[in-house]
């Protein structure tokens, strides 16, 4: 792989999501302003995830052809995500469709990996495949099991950065607020939810049942986090702490945060 074509890569992409914004005059099903608020969300978390890949490759000295390659999939791991929504009007996968999959059937359909070479391709293709799945299927390996770490953390990594942003919003102007909320936003938590992240397992999303288990369930994504420098960026940027601002302060949240806090400050070490 080389420079000019990850440049051809981003032009496409900046067309391809051009597409999906609302204008006046054309035939859409749903609220324009909605639309284009939540499609404007993913292009920038996909422009954010690209500066997160780059710092995750500066970190663990990443050079040439494995920068380019992390930062295609970085660029094309949520391309899937604007015509799901577009269509169904959700990012939920369980209320649509598999979005990674949908992100794989778009790159083949418009060929274009094509004229990579079919190793390169097949990296691309299996990060994008499984970067939002519960966890890595056990037979990768090299460059493929390598870049598909990274694309999960880069990936979460600004995921903390867009909730942060809007649980803020959601809270100060909610006249205004127009970004889709998947769950209800109650005060209440599953338990389940809370026992798992007690307990240090992953939580499945199917559990999840309030905003609130929302919450809790990205907080537990730092036992599923694979490298330190993303554990340190976290840290750094004071996401945790924030979270739990927006989490009632109880019994049971404040054992979260003390098991969070430990587990994050044991791998730093």
């Amino acid at each position: 792989m080389n420079n000019e074509q990850l440049t051809r890569f981003k032009t496409w992409f900046d067309k391809f999501v051009a597409g999906f914004y609302s204008r006046e005059g054309r035939q859409t099903a749903g609220n324009d302003e909605y639309i284009n608020a939540n499609i404007k969300l993913k292009e920038e978390h996909s422009g954010r995830v690209c500066t997160e890949m780059l710092y995750l490759a500066d970190q663990l000295h990443l050079e040439g052809n494995q920068r380019l390659l992390a930062e295609t999939i970085a660029l094309f791991h949520d391309v899937g995500r604007f015509p799901q929504f577009f269509k169904y009007k959700t990012y939920s996968d369980t209320k649509s469709v598999n979005h990674c999959l949908l992100g794989l059937e778009v790159l083949q359909k418009e060929n274009i990996l094509a004229e990579l070479p079919d190793d390169e391709r097949q990296i691309i293709e299996t990060a994008i495949r499984y970067h939002g799945e519960k966890e890595l299927p056990n037979n990768l390996t090299g460059d493929t099991l390598l870049l598909s770490k990274m694309i999960r953390d880069a990936d979460k990594l600004d995921i903390f950065n867009v909730v942060i942003k809007a649980y803020i919003q959601q809270r100060d102007d909610p006249d205004n607020f127009k970004l889709e909320i998947e769950l209800p936003d109650e005060p209440r938590f599953t338990p389940e939810v809370l026992d798992a992240i007690l307990t240090g397992g992953r939580i499945d999303y199917k559990m999840l049942r309030t905003w609130n288990d929302m919450k809790l369930c990205i907080l537990g994504w730092v036992y599923d986090v694979n490298f330190v420098p993303t554990l340190s960026r976290l840290k750094e940027r004071r996401y945790l702490e924030t979270i739990f601002e927006f989490l009632p302060d109880t019994p049971d949240i404040r054992k979260v945060r003390d098991k969070i806090f430990a587990y994050v400050d044991s791998q730093l070490k």
